[in-house]
């Protein structure tokens, strides 16, 4: 069922996939190929009627460097690419938001840019305790737009949000768990092995129960994502 490239791994525990994103020599930037193949899973997964919940990590030494930098220089000049990029940037945050199964995310190393959002679209975080999130979008000119300012507003409040999407600073563990980033900070050896036992307990309550749960609890979020993510991706 999961024909996927390489760039995203699955992988059955039980009811439970892992989801990996599997490109470490890039730090698992998002590709065009890995925009594309994200953008596929969730729609996969929706049709997975033995999957109950997911964990999201990453392979290597970080969970996500976020966009992939030697694509910035194209969408400079190629209006198209770039117009194509906001567009699947869009559907992944709305296929994360809409998602029927709770998401359990297991940040293994860095969190950044896009990389941190998907972390707090994600439904329950673990992270490890010797890493850390960052938004550095405003750092490298950037608006950050691409979700953060949708989601870091309801977890960690309105000023903590500006602090750091305005500045790009790093975000230790344990300080993204006191924000409301984060629900657990973790050793690294024993992330994986949480993160999964958790996605277990989920996956073995009443599903329409926790998957309806989910549902209501996202819709403060997609009503925050109808008011700010096209202008945000726009910007």
């Amino acid at each position: 069922m999961y024909n996927l490239s390489d760039v995203i791994k699955v992988e059955a525990d039980g009811a439970v996939r892992i989801v990996t994103l599997n490109r470490p020599d890039h730090l698992n930037s998002f590709s065009a190929e890995m925009h594309t193949e994200f953008s596929r899973l969730w729609s996969i997964i929706d049709r997975d009627d033995e999957a109950r919940a997911v964990v999201l990590t990453g392979a290597g030494r970080a969970f996500s460097a976020g966009g992939n930098l030697d694509d910035f220089d194209t969408f400079r000049v190629d209006f198209a690419a770039r117009r194509r990029t906001m567009r699947t940037a869009r559907r992944l945050v709305d296929e994360m938001l809409n998602v029927h199964l709770p998401v359990v995310a297991a940040v293994n190393g860095p969190a950044v840019g896009l990389g941190c959002t998907l972390s707090t679209l994600c439904d329950i975080v673990f992270i490890a305790e010797d890493t850390y999130l960052a938004d550095s979008h405003v750092a490298v000119a950037l608006v950050a737009g691409d979700g953060a300012a949708v989601t870091w507003p309801s977890l960690t409040g309105l000023l903590r949000a500006k602090r750091y999407l305005l500045t790009g600073d790093r975000i230790p563990a344990a300080e993204a768990v006191a924000m409301g980033l984060a629900n657990e900070a973790v050793p690294g050896d024993r992330l994986l092995a949480e993160s999964i036992a958790f996605a277990q307990r989920l996956a073995a309550l009443p599903p329409q129960a926790v998957q309806d749960t989910k549902a209501v609890l996202n819709q403060q979020l997609r009503q925050a994502a109808v008011t700010a993510l096209g202008y945000g991706l726009a910007a």
